[in-house]
């Protein structure tokens, strides 16, 4: 062994650079304050391993790169340990930057002749936004995709050249493959090729002017090892641990639901590390300063002005307040940074369109896995084709969109927003479910918002009924209106309430005696026969697929409301919605969402 370590040396040299780098001498020993740099390099290190290796088993196309990244996330061995490793160590990566400059300002390594090596660092730091940025959008999920669009729209306001960068940097006139591919390249290529060089310059910089120490030395000169290697390695430990911690803690990094250009997402935000930006150029001074400038102020020229004085720094330090005033700067831009970015997140925290839009968010990259495991995999035409034929999915999109106008689902849109308004139809929450039709035949309810209270027909003949004939017909006797709930109800045949209805099928049928007999709903309702003299909606089949597919198409069929149709557009009459959309706000109306019979409807 060390005739093959000397013969080494003897070819590279290795133990007179190795001796040079761990002999180096420290003034003043070996302190805590040195370990930034050392954490940084390790960072670097392991986001370069990990990125190879994550690079060997992704995709990088709009149509593969999110099914590549569910593969290393869930079937990979250990590729979400990676995927986790990759995403927080890029994370702390931003907060231990910040505070390598803020130790190189408080000890004054900025000023002479310590200027090129700063603003090195300070290329760094913009070097790893840069690497963050490209990042967040290769796993071309929604959240990533909102998040860039948000962020590089910024590139589009600049006078006259604006959107031609912009254009550049999305590689068209929209979203796409080629964003996507561009930005791959910048991150796995061109961004870290950069960085590996910044890093050369700035080590070689710093070994040639020596660590600064603050005077006076608390302690006499040292080498760098062991003391300082200790410390560092110390630190490196607590940054693993810490990593570790929330890789372990969200099983790797998060992954949304495939992004779809053609669906907005109302819970886009660019990652954490540009909120402050996001919530300045939100604040109401800008536009009343600046009016329609307010946007280029807040967002290109302030920010350049920053990294201007940024720049400067060395040369203001020669002044005699100069290091002050650098101090006090950055100390007054870190803390509005904070503020900013604390309102940010407690106006998100405020706001309902985001919080929905959050849980929607949620709801789909949860929904997706499942459909993926239901479907034994992802199927040819990628895993949005699964989202687009899913009723749990597309239904409350489709039903926010031409339903939510005038009706409600559990009080909202359908998409967890509540609106101002008073609906003007019936909640479809349960809609066909005994639960829903009880409610709808008691006196009390069938005149409120959640049934006929927003509609002309509250001054009905079935409202009249409701209020004044039903309940003398039931007196004494609630098992019979319990059997006639439950007989009407299983016309729907509600995928929820089968169990219930196979052991209640005696009942059931009791029931439909009391319809025709004890409560003679068939004096204007059509049930289980034909009645061309029924002047009510029918109740065969009521609540059943193939009844609201019926209804929504025609809703001034005789069948249904005929000439009294109180403003129900016919929308498969009038080519409003497609059958299949139709289906879709149909399924997920009845609670027919089922994995298994999503992913059997795309095969």
């Amino acid at each position: 062994m060390k005739k093959l370590i000397s013969w080494l040396d003897d070819r590279t040299g290795m133990n007179g650079l190795l001796h040079e780098v761990l002999f180096e001498r420290i003034p003043g020993g070996a302190r805590w304050r040195y370990v930034w740099g050392s954490t940084l390099s390790f960072c670097f290190v392991v986001q370069i391993l990990t990125g190879l290796v994550l690079w060997m088993a992704y995709s990088p196309s709009s149509a593969t790169a999110w099914e590549s990244v569910y593969y290393i996330q869930n079937e990979m061995t250990g590729g979400w340990l990676l995927r986790g490793l990759h995403h927080y160590t890029a994370q702390a990566m931003h907060v231990l930057l910040v505070l390598h400059l803020l130790q190189v300002v408080v000890d004054g390594a900025y000023k002479a002749p310590r200027e090129v090596n700063y603003w090195f660092g300070l290329v760094l730091l913009f070097l790893t936004l840069g690497l963050g940025l490209t990042g967040y959008l290769l796993p071309w999920d929604q959240k990533g995709y909102g998040a860039t669009k948000v962020a590089t729209s910024l590139a589009g306001i600049v006078p006259v050249v604006g959107p031609s960068i912009q254009k550049l940097i999305v590689g068209g006139s929209d979203y796409g493959h080629h964003t996507l591919t561009r930005f791959f390249a910048l991150h796995a290529g061109v961004l870290p090729g950069l960085m590996i060089a910044a890093i050369v310059a700035h080590v070689a910089l710093f070994r040639k002017h020596g660590i600064t120490a603050k005077q006076p030395y608390r302690k006499p000169d040292a080498n760098f090892w062991p003391d300082q290697v200790l410390m560092d390695g110390v630190a490196c430990l607590a940054v693993t641990g810490a990593v570790l911690y929330f890789t372990v803690k969200h099983h790797g990094a998060e992954l949304y639901a495939p992004a779809d250009a053609t669906q907005p997402f109302n819970a886009a935000r660019p990652e954490w590390y540009f909120l402050f930006l996001f919530e300045f150029l939100k604040l109401h001074v800008l536009t009343d300063l600046f009016g329609h400038h307010g946007e280029f102020v807040g967002a290109i020229l302030v920010p350049g002005v920053v990294c201007g004085v940024l720049a400067v720094m060395p040369f203001l330090a020669k002044w005699r307040l100069g290091h002050r005033f650098n101090l006090g700067f950055l100390a007054v831009l870190l803390v509005s940074a904070t503020l900013l970015t604390v309102r940010s997140i407690r106006s998100d925290a405020d706001n309902p369109g985001f919080q929905a839009a959050m849980a929607q968010a949620q709801a789909q990259s949860e929904r997706i896995g499942a459909l993926i495991r239901a479907n034994g995999g992802i199927p040819p035409g990628g895993a949005g084709t699964l989202l687009r034929d899913d009723p749990a999915t597309a239904g409350p999109r489709l039903f926010a969109q031409h339903c939510a106008g005038c009706h409600r689902y559990d009080g909202h849109d359908g998409l967890g927003m509540v609106s101002k308004d008073l609906p003007s139809a019936p909640d479809l929450k349960g809609f066909g479910s005994r639960e829903w039709l009880a409610g709808f035949l008691e006196a009390g309810q069938i005149t409120n918002h959640a049934y006929y209270g927003g509609t002309r027909f509250r001054e009905g003949k079935m409202v009249k009924y409701v209020t004044t004939k039903l309940p003398k017909l039931h007196a004494g006797k609630p098992s019979a209106l319990e059997a006639m709930v439950a007989a009407v109800s299983a016309e729907a045949g509600l995928p929820g309430q089968r169990e219930k209805e196979a052991k209640d099928g005696a009942w059931i049928e009791q029931g439909r005696t009391h319809v025709r007999e004890t409560f003679a709903c068939t004096d204007c309702h059509a049930f289980r026969k034909p009645d061309e003299e029924a002047s009510a909606p029918e109740l065969t089949g009521w609540g059943s697929r193939e009844w609201i597919l019926a209804i929504t198409t025609d809703p001034g069929h005789a069948r249904f409301y005929g000439k009294r149709n109180d403003r129900m557009p016919a929308f498969g009459k009038e080519g409003r919605l497609t059958p299949k959309e139709s289906g879709l706000i149909t399924d997920w109306i009845r609670g027919d969402v089922a994995p298994d019979r999503v992913a059997a409807s795309v095969k």
